[in-house]
């Protein structure tokens, strides 16, 4: 009998929506075996090992969520020993990423449709492996800009409001956190290397990007990297100006996000730092970092797309 796992979190504002498009649909399944994976209140790593042990060869997944079970649903099928393990992504949360890249689709398109393989990043830190992000990985100030949705009043405010108007609201709760937070130091100084042993010097730089999908952040336009097990949209910037931030933020809307194509990248800091690392929203800081590598996954992922 086939295995459907729905990979959902309880706590959130939309599982109403999850319990009416997901959940109630599965139920009326016939030939499936229906597992259930709720999200615990622990973290991102710990939730994709929990999926990890639990999966089994020729799986369906479903990430009934927002970027964080998505991110759940990547890592633990990545991280898993099982075999064929298809995914898809129901878009339940504010910015929705990861659905989008895929298609966004609904539970019974889901279930009909065909897998391709899509390769997400992986994100090493002093050697080891960190994550995997299917759509990006950011370093710096974009990173700790995330950690102001988790303050409770914003989260508040944002379970309030109606889904439409979570971009607006998002976009002025950034802009405030910006005038405050500018003049911080987000990243020490670094050397960016790649593949063919070419190095920049990243002095002063707030932000480091790695871009796989389609969108960042919902806002900016990203690519299709995810189809190719290769190449990513790699980037930087120095945004503690607005005319900087500005133009970053206009042309990574309008035409794409400013950046080259790489297969590799290496950032070496000078000394030893902490900062805050993030994938698809997900963030964590860490400490003592000397070195961060980015590339493709070793292996893809089956994705259900659009």
């Amino acid at each position: 009998m086939r295995r459907l796992i729905l990979v959902y979190n309880r706590r959130s504002s939309s599982f109403w929506r999850v319990e009416k498009e997901a959940l109630a649909p599965a139920r009326e399944l016939k030939a499936w075996a229906i597992g259930k994976f709720e999200i615990a209140k622990t973290n991102v790593d710990d939730n994709a090992k929990r999926l990890a042990r639990v999966l089994k060869d020729g799986d369906l997944v479903i990430a009934a969520g927002g970027d964080a079970t998505a991110t759940i649903v990547v890592n633990g099928v990545m991280l898993s020993k099982a075999k064929n393990v298809r995914v898809g992504a129901m878009p339940f949360g504010n910015f929705n990423d990861v659905a989008r890249s895929l298609g966004s689709l609904k539970f019974e398109d889901i279930i009909k449709g065909d897998a391709q393989e899509v390769w997400p990043l992986e994100c090493r830190v002093n050697g080891k492996h960190w994550r995997y992000g299917m759509c990006y990985f950011t370093a710096g100030m974009f990173a700790e800009a995330c950690a102001v949705f988790d303050e409770p009043k914003v989260r508040a405010r944002l379970k309030k409001k109606k889904h439409r108007h979570h971009l607006l609201f998002s976009l002025k709760t950034l802009v405030l956190w910006w005038l405050k937070r500018r003049k911080n130091e987000f990243l020490s100084d670094f050397v960016l290397g790649n593949s063919s042993e070419e190095y920049v010097n990243c002095v002063r730089t707030t932000d480091y990007m790695a871009v796989n999908g389609k969108t960042v952040a919902k806002m900016m336009r990203g690519g299709k990297w995810y189809l190719q097990d290769d190449y990513f949209l790699s980037a930087t910037g120095k945004l503690r100006h607005l005319p900087k931030i500005g133009w970053f933020m206009a042309r990574s809307i309008v035409k794409r996000v400013p950046g080259v194509e790489s297969d590799y990248d290496r950032l070496v800091f000078k000394t030893p730092t902490n900062l805050m690392l993030q994938a698809e929203g997900e963030y964590k800081r860490l400490e003592n970092v000397r070195l961060i590598e980015v590339k493709k996954a070793e292996k893809p992922i089956l994705a259900i797309m659009k």
